[in-house]
């Protein structure tokens, strides 16, 4: 199909053929460079003068005729080739009405119309060129024929009620409103008949209208602008009743807000402040909280003017009660929202509210019975008894709200320790002792956590209850055998106590253990304990019992420290005089020396045989024995410790993946002095085996 705009022609005649860019075979810069200005100016100058048609002046009425016949024909062939198009209709017609030929401007506009009736440009310019010409019925005739085709064009209206007025036929353009209000246009219709009727004053009119306007248009802002029009011409008991029936109507519409705003201040302008607070009160109860925002800054500041200290306070915090409120109500389990709501309460002080809102709270028990879902909810119940107990001052309260607690958490999936402390230390704190170790005895039974354990043995040592500790650490240890904080901790509680003999059986216990979280803590433990009580021997056989379950490095360095450090224990309450003291403290180091040896030699021995692959450590070994020999002057023999040194190297090695080897990366290796002379020998041995191949061949020759 081709475009009805084009009439007969086709876009290929109707293009524009641009010339073809010509190649520019040289693109180096020219010699002499002009300005875009420059070939502007130039262009313009040699431009060359436009054809314009010669003027043609009519002298008399046949030429006047053959005019007219020949542009009736121009016009008359353009509208054949493009009929759809309005703009040649409209320029037709125009020429027409030039000539004063408004039987045929008529005839050409008719024409477009049957054309194109739908098109109210047409109907518009159609109609001015009848009013331009006083032809008022004409005019009139159009507008009617318009507005019965195309009601629904409110421009078309307007003009026809704005032509009637300036005619200064008011009946006739109320009865063309009339007419407009029967297809109940929009709103901007209504107030212009409004609007209308009260340039001529008709205020009773204009007050049927406006009924009639919010029965079409039953809007929030259709009825505040009623009630503004009664307000306006005094009518205040009228208004009054447009906002009371509005609210009747529009109590849950979405712009409610805005109708209640209004009805307050109007209330405030009338001086009527119970009725305003009231109507805030109201709208506040019936708004949801998230379409409220207007309505509460306007609230506040109502009652910054005209409320008391109260007032103001308890509109502030109503703001944002209510704020609370929506929250909690849309997500209950969002404890957040419930310790930022009770924060509020707390802030005003009524203790009924308080407590009412903490009761709301807590019964939001998370459903499942998760640690993970019930660590934010516990402490609304902390909250709670903290509450009761240093505010309200209740002690009753407190306890029933710590005794519910524990009753709730479900003990036997997971507790809370924290819980059972504060019940003991509340109970402690009403000097209660028998109730605290009541509760911290259910805590042991029905949920035993270390907490529980080192905070009742902490209470029972304050009070000097020496058997109820060694009873509670034996029921530690019954629970968790593993524990090398419980045993050092209860063979610490023996040695301050004296009984040596006990801690050392305690120590024995622990390390017989088949299982130790944190064995290394308790061996240190019980060396230390040992050497604090000076029994050497003793901690030399701790040792040996250590090495037999374990070669780890550590264990090694600590024995070799131990021996170097025992001399001095040994001769310090010596009572000999300064001579002898001297000489024994001579032979004492050099003992302490043989004996350090002794353990580095094992040490290195063991690293070379069994453990050759852990080259470093064996490395770090070597380095703290040469730092004691080092420590000892003039005893210790250097030399001896370094030609054991090894050398560091530094080599690569291929980093492996799934998908094979995908690089190099660095590394420390160490060569140490035994293994360079097996290095040094397969060299030789391959050197005699070469040197005996070419010998041999030489021979066959």
């Amino acid at each position: 199909m081709g475009d009805p705009s084009l009439g007969y022609l086709t876009k290929k005649d109707t293009e524009v053929k641009l010339p073809r860019p010509t190649r520019v075979k040289n693109k180096t810069p020219a010699p002499i460079q002009i300005t875009a200005e420059q070939i502007l100016r130039e262009a313009r100058e040699r431009q060359e003068a436009e054809i314009r048609p010669p003027k043609q002046k009519i002298t008399d009425v046949t030429e006047l005729n053959d005019y007219r016949l020949r542009k009736r024909k121009e016009f008359e062939d353009l509208i054949r080739r493009v009929r759809w198009n309005t703009g040649v209709w409209i320029k037709y017609a125009q020429w027409e009405e030039s000539q004063k030929d408004f039987n045929r401007a008529r005839s050409v506009w008719e024409r477009a119309l049957e054309v194109d009736y739908r098109n109210h440009t047409l109907w518009l310019k159609y109609a001015e060129v009848e009013m331009k010409n006083k032809f008022v019925n004409h005019a009139r005739n159009v507008w009617d024929r318009a507005v019965t085709l195309l009601p629904r064009v409110d421009q078309i209206w307007y003009k026809y009620i704005h032509m009637e007025e300036i005619l200064g036929n008011v009946a006739g353009a109320r009865q063309v409103f009339e007419r407009w209000m029967n297809w109940q246009p929009d709103q901007q219709g209504w107030l212009s008949y409004i609007k209308f009727e009260l340039r001529y004053n008709e205020i009773e009119r204009a007050r049927a209208i406006l009924e009639r306007f919010v029965q079409c248009h039953p809007k929030v802002s259709s009825w505040i602008r009623y009630a503004k029009f009664e307000m306006k011409n005094g009518e205040i008991g009228r208004a009054r009743n447009c906002y009371e029936r509005a609210v009747d109507k529009l109590a849950d519409d979405e712009e409610a807000e805005q109708l209640f705003v209004a009805f307050a201040e109007f209330e405030e302008r009338c001086k009527e402040s119970e009725r305003a607070r009231c109507i805030y009160k109201f709208a506040l109860d019936h708004i949801p909280k998230g379409r409220a925002e207007d309505l509460y800054r306007k609230f506040v500041a109502f009652e910054k003017q005209y409320g008391d200290k109260e007032g103001i306070e308890d509109a502030i915090v109503g703001k944002r009660r209510f704020q609370y409120e929506d929250e909690v109500k849309k997500n209950p389990l969002n404890y957040d929202s419930w310790f930022d709501y009770i924060r509020l309460e707390e802030s005003v002080g009524n203790k009924d509210r308080i407590r009412e809102v903490y009761e709301r709270a807590i019964a939001n028990v998370p459903p499942a019975a998760e640690k993970r879902y019930w660590q934010r909810y516990i402490y609304l119940w902390i909250n709670y008894a903290l509450y009761e107990e240093l505010d309200a001052q209740d002690m009753e309260r407190t306890r029933d709200v710590y005794r519910e607690c524990l009753k709730l958490i479900p003990h036997a999936k997971f507790s809370f320790a924290k819980i059972w402390l504060l019940a003991a230390q509340f109970e402690i704190r009403q000097l209660n002792l028998k109730a605290a170790r009541q509760i911290l005895g259910n805590a042991i039974g029905k949920a035993p956590k270390d907490k529980i354990f080192k905070k009742y043995i902490e209470i029972e040592l304050q009070l000097g209850n020496i058997d109820r500790c060694r009873k509670l650490y034996e029921k530690y240890l019954e629970w968790a055998p593993e524990n090398c904080y419980a045993w050092s901790k209860y063979a610490e509680l023996e040695r301050s106590l004296s009984e040596t003999e006990r801690a050392r059986a305690i120590f024995e216990l622990a390390i017989a253990q088949p299982a130790l979280d944190m064995p290394e803590l308790l061996w240190k433990a019980y060396i230390d304990f040992e050497i604090s009580e000076g029994e050497f021997q003793r901690t030399r056989e701790l040792y040996e019992r250590l090495l037999a379950r374990t070669k780890h490095l550590k264990v090694w360095i600590s024995y070799a420290q131990f021996e170097a450090s025992t001399m001095e224990k040994d001769v310090r309450d010596s009572d000999l005089p300064e001579d002898e003291v001297q000489e024994s403290l001579q032979y004492q180091k050099q003992l302490c020396l043989q004996r350090v040896r002794r353990v580095f030699e094992r040490a290195v021995n063991y690293f070379r045989t069994s453990a050759p692959e852990l080259k470093e450590e064996r490395a770090m070994l070597l380095d703290e024995w040469l730092n004691i020999e080092t420590s000892f002057g003039e005893l210790g023999d250097v030399n001896s410790v370094r030609i054991k040194l090894p050398k560091k190297l530094k080599r690569r090695r291929p980093i492996e993946t799934e998908d094979g080897p995908t690089g190099y990366e660095e590394y420390i290796d160490y060569l140490f002095p035994e293994e360079t002379q097996t290095t040094n020998l397969k060299i030789l041995e391959a050197a005699y085996k070469w040197k005996k191949q070419k010998f041999n061949g030489s021979d066959e020759d």
